[in-house]
């Protein structure tokens, strides 16, 4: 019995020292660090203007406003619902995607002025898998841009001029596409007024 005794009060203790030691204290660390080293990000990379908080450059925001860059499609909820993340889950035959892509290219088309066999960039059309991407490609910027210089009365080359000030490398220079963060994009074009 004294056997059995030991060994539980041996495991209890084990656990609630455990649990103390991972369960509270290497969090607090973490986020010591985090707080200390990468604020900006470890609080969610949060874009403020005038003191008040706008968005975050790491979830992309339904812009639908003819003088705003558009994001991608977002299958998160209603747009951008960082609760609901996660994509559509239909495979790249599925006649539901399908017909929803040939609906978004038959509106980007239009929105932009495009002729009707104009490619259109891919992340134009499709969400991606969390629903929340912020960027875009720099060819679904170049074919928004003429839409938005026309809509604020800005000269053309002044708005690619801004997408170019606005896009970011390749992570790593090597990984991916470059891409254009639309947040900051559309809050670049508000400062211009």
């Amino acid at each position: 019995m004294t056997l059995i005794r030991r060994q539980l009060v041996t495991a209890l203790g084990l656990t609630v020292v455990l649990t103390l030691l991972l369960g509270v204290g290497y969090p607090l660390v973490i986020t010591g660090i985090a707080q200390l080293g990468f604020h900006h990000q470890a609080n969610g990379s949060l874009v403020t203007r005038g003191g008040k908080v706008v968005g975050s450059s790491l979830i992309g925001q339904e812009f639908t406003s003819p003088k705003y860059f558009h994001p991608r499609p977002s299958a998160a909820g209603e747009g951008y619902d960082p609760t609901q993340s996660g994509a559509s889950n239909l495979g790249p035959s599925n006649p539901d995607l399908l017909a929803s892509v040939a609906k978004r290219v038959d509106a980007y088309r239009t929105d932009n002025g495009l002729p009707a066999d104009a490619t259109v960039p891919v992340d134009a059309v499709t969400a991606s898998g969390s629903g929340l991407d912020p960027d875009i490609s720099v060819a679904n910027a170049d074919l928004q841009a003429a839409r938005v210089a026309k809509v604020r009365g800005l000269a053309p080359e002044r708005v690619l001029a801004l997408v170019r000030a606005h896009t970011d490398d390749r992570p790593w220079g090597f990984l991916g596409e470059r891409t254009v963060n639309v947040l900051d994009l559309d809050l670049a074009l508000d400062q211009l007024h």
